[in-house]
C-alpha cells in the first residue's frame, strides 16, 4: 500500500493532482486542504491506495487525521471512495466527529451524493467506531458554533445544502454571527 508521497505537483486537472515523485507522475485524488498545500515547491500527502478490478485509484490527504476517517467511512455500505472523498473534503475530521456524535445527519445530507437513508448509515456505523473521547459531548446543540450558524442561514433562506457550502469557506473558528455574516457577504 502506498501511505505517503512526497514530491513535486506538476500540475491539477478536474480529476486531482499530478504529483512528480522522483520522475513519475501520480495522480491523486485529494482533499482541498491537501490541494491547498501543493502551492511550494515539495509537497507531502498522506495517501490511501484503492484497488478495483479495473483501476487503481489514489487519494491524498493533508494529515492521517483525514486519511482515517475516509478508511472508517469506506467501511460504511454504501460508501464508496468518490463519497468517502466528499465527506472528508466538506469539513475538518473533528467536525465530521462531532456531527457523527450529535447524530447530526442534515450536515452529511448537505453533501452531493448524500441522501437521508444513507446519511443516516454513515451515522449509525461511525457512532459505534467512535472511541469514549470522541463521543465526550462538547455542549449541547444550541452552543455549537456551526450548528448555529447553518440554523441562521437557513432561516435567512438558504437552503440545507448552501448554508454548508457557504459555511465550508469560512473559518470555523469564528463566532457563529461573525460566520453568517461573511457568508451572507460571499453571496
Amino acid at each position: 500500500m502506498i501511505a505517503r508521497l512526497c514530491g513535486k505537483p506538476v500540475a491539477r486537472s478536474a480529476e486531482g493532482l499530478i504529483l512528480d515523485v522522483n520522475g513519475v507522475g501520480y495522480l491523486v485524488h485529494a482533499t482541498p486542504r491537501a490541494l491547498a498545500r501543493a502551492e511550494g515547491a515539495e509537497l507531502t500527502v498522506e495517501t490511501y491506495l484503492h484497488v478495483r478490478e479495473d483501476a487503481l485509484s489514489l487519494y491524498g490527504f493533508a494529515d492521517g487525521e483525514e486519511r482515517e476517517l475516509f478508511i472508517q467511512l469506506l467501511s460504511v455500505s454504501g460508501i464508496g471512495p468518490k463519497v468517502a472523498l466528499a465527506i472528508v473534503s466538506g469539513s475538518t475530521p473533528a467536525e465530521l466527529r462531532r456531527a457523527i456524535a450529535r447524530e447530526d445527519t442534515a450536515r452529511f445530507q448537505a453533501i452531493p451524493g448524500i441522501g437521508k437513508k444513507t446519511a443516516q448509515r454513515v451515522v449509525l456505523e461511525l457512532k459505534e467506531k467512535l472511541t469514549g473521547s470522541e463521543l465526550v459531548p462538547y455542549g449541547d446543540a444550541g452552543s455549537d458554533k456551526h450548528l448555529v450558524a447553518r440554523e441562521a442561514l437557513v432561516e435567512l433562506g438558504y437552503t440545507l445544502v448552501e448554508a454548508e457550502q457557504a459555511l465550508a469557506q469560512i473559518d470555523p473558528e469564528l463566532p457563529p454571527e461573525e460566520r453568517v455574516r461573511l457568508a451572507l457577504r460571499a453571496t
